[in-house]
């Protein structure tokens, strides 16, 4: 991988973002990675080049700049210990709090243009990946930018279904490209009757989706640096994710 760490003009200042690249010359579709609760660290660039071996420039936006910077905001500690990691997300509680969707949807338009003028990136249409509250930002964003989002993964995602006028599951009935949702059977930030809520919603638009529940899954499946990982569950969601990104972009 060819890897690189820039910065993005965005509506609240800069932010940092890690890119990957894969080897070799000639230009790759785009693929934008939303970042879970934890942010931008070793484990997330790690994923980031997994998917960018698949041949694609992948863009991680640091998304909770207006708070710090990515290693200012990183765990000082081992959150695979006990405890650790719920330890750290209540110390997270501020910064979670202020990224709402009027700030993170106002980023959106800012990362994709940064996507989308990497040098290297090929095609107007972009994938997108997100992970916990990246993966509440994945459903949304395929809602607010259809014109670019051919395909959205969102993977042990919190919050998609709420009261709101725009919730998630509502923005999605907008989206043309095609979503897949990789749940948490153990997950109450995203409770079975709210998946079923979501699969109705897009059923009812007519949107391209699929659906599933993880069996014996945790919030957080995917991070290997953590007490929450799945190594099934994790490794199911990166065929998936491959197998999307292949069909759509």
């Amino acid at each position: 991988m060819t890897t690189e760490t820039i910065e993005i003009t965005v509506p609240d200042g800069t932010a940092e973002a890690y890119v990957s690249r894969p080897d070799g010359e000639g230009d790759h579709p785009g693929v934008l990675f939303h970042v879970d609760a934890i942010g931008l660290r070793p484990r997330i660039k790690e994923m980031a080049d997994r998917i960018a071996s698949w041949g694609y420039v992948v863009l991680v936006p640091h998304a909770f700049y207006r708070v710090g910077t990515a290693d200012e905001l990183a765990p000082k500690g081992d959150l695979t210990e006990p405890g650790a990691r719920e330890e750290f997300f209540g110390s997270l509680r501020g910064l979670l709090s202020g990224h709402t969707p009027d700030r993170s949807d106002a980023d959106l338009d800012a990362y994709v243009e940064a996507l989308q003028g990497l040098p290297g990136v090929s095609g107007s249409s972009i994938g997108y990946t997100g992970y916990c509250i990246g993966g509440r930002m994945a459903v949304r964003a395929a809602g607010l930018r259809p014109d670019v989002i051919a395909a959205a993964g969102a993977f042990h995602a919190a919050g998609l279904v709420t009261d709101d006028d725009d919730s998630p599951h509502l923005l999605a009935t907008r989206a043309t490209g095609e979503i897949l949702a990789g749940h948490a059977d153990h997950d109450g930030s995203n409770p079975a009757e709210a998946i079923a809520e979501l699969e109705r919603t897009l059923d009812g638009a007519g949107v391209t989706y699929t659906s599933a529940i993880y069996p014996d899954a945790p919030h957080g499946y995917t991070m290997s640096d953590t007490s929450s990982y799945d190594e099934a569950a994790a490794e199911r969601h990166f065929a998936e994710l491959e197998d999307l990104f292949a069909r759509t972009l």
